[in-house]
């Protein structure tokens, strides 16, 4: 069939270009302990993101006030990445808003919209290929339950790095998935090297490997080759299906500690995991690289509060957190435990509707604590 050979064709485009990809790999880090001035990208996004990021900006002001005034420390606002301006251009990061924000150290970023249907790529699976971000990792934390969860998932790779370019057939749709050995290698290192300075004893792998042998079957052993490395953290297996109702079963989910997984697994796992904590509004998110890194919460863009006009009463919970992340990673550790500390005392309910407080009455009182 026709149809056939100019799938395979595409297909060809791909492999070639994921080889590409894999041998254009930087691994060169950005030392943040040396580094005299850091340039943090802020960046609004759609929806609720203006509300909830000029909050959090105020917050970064007053936590960096002194470096921020010394030049140390610089706040760049980076327009031009909304759903108006990238489907006018038909692109998911326009490119001179991708030069802007390759400029930058870290980027702060609210929630984005991603069309549904069509060809355009979420502006976040650009961003974490383009930046090469290929670490996502979310805390979640719940004290009362002695519930104290990492989560690291690959970021760059599995059926995200090639969800928007499937082939149609007649009566068929083919999506790809791709697993490399240096993609899979180099998260696996970054969740054992976070165990064990996190004195953390427990890493588990969760894929669906016994359906996806190729590919989540490569990353399982690879995952097991690099613990080998590390004799002193116990390592255990699960699949995504078991696993998903392991963080609601209440006699082992604290005993869980740290969460390794490919990309789409990832993605549906730690949304359970942040709902189980009190919901998506409450959980921050880090997109490490060795390069750049990108901080953001983990919710999108909530137009039914724009639709409802509630968006003044959005909670910005999840895009603090991301931000006590944030400081961390540029090594401002004591700005981030004033964050961390705010966060944890604060008893401000923002609840997403009138009955609640508003986004930026928590910011003042998160400054308060502060």
């Amino acid at each position: 069939m026709r149809e056939v050979d100019i799938a395979c064709e595409k297909f060809r485009v791909l492999l070639e270009e994921q080889l590409q990809r894999i041998a254009a790999i930087n691994s060169e880090k950005t030392d943040f302990t040396t580094k005299e001035v850091v340039t943090i990208g802020i960046i609004d996004g759609d929806g609720i993101g203006p509300i909830i990021m000029s909050q959090a900006v105020r917050v970064l002001e007053k936590l960096l006030a002194d470096e921020i005034a010394a030049g140390k420390i610089v706040l760049k606002h980076i327009e031009g990445l909304t759903i108006e301006n990238r489907l006018a251009l038909n692109q998911p990061v326009p490119t001179d808003v991708l030069a802007e924000i390759k400029t930058c150290d870290v980027l702060l970023k609210g929630p984005t919209t991603t069309p549904m249907g069509g060809t355009m790529e979420s502006a976040n699976v650009t961003l974490r290929r383009e930046l090469d971000l290929y670490a996502n990792i979310r805390p979640v934390s719940i004290p009362e339950k002695n519930i104290d969860w990492m989560f690291y998932r690959e970021n760059t790779e599995g059926e995200y790095v090639l969800g928007s370019r499937g082939v149609e057939l007649p009566g068929m749709a083919v999506d790809f998935k791709v697993t490399t050995d240096v993609g899979t290698r180099r998260i696996a290192r970054a969740a054992f090297d976070y165990a064990r300075n996190n004195g953390k004893t427990r890493l588990s792998i969760v894929t669906k490997a016994n359906i996806m042998k190729k590919t989540d079957g490569k990353f399982t052993a690879i995952c097991h080759e690099v613990a080998k490395d590390y004799p002193d953290i116990s390592v255990d297996d699960w699949y995504i299906d078991i696993m998903t109702a392991n963080l609601v079963n209440e006699a082992i989910r604290d005993q869980f500690q740290v969460v390794l997984l490919p990309n789409l697994s990832g993605d549906i796992i730690t949304d359970e995991a942040a709902q189980i904590q009190g919901g998506v509004g409450t959980a921050g998110s880090a997109n490490i690289g060795d390069r750049f890194a990108m901080f953001e919460a983990i919710h999108g863009s909530a137009p039914r509060l724009i639709e409802q006009g509630l968006a003044d009463y959005a909670n910005p919970s999840s895009i603090m957190k991301a931000e006590a992340m944030l400081l961390r990673h540029i090594c401002r550790t004591a700005a981030a435990e004033k964050l961390e500390s705010a966060l944890d005392t604060c008893t401000l309910k923002v609840t997403g509707d009138r009955d609640g407080a508003t986004c930026a009455a928590f910011a003042d009182a998160i400054m308060a604590l502060i």
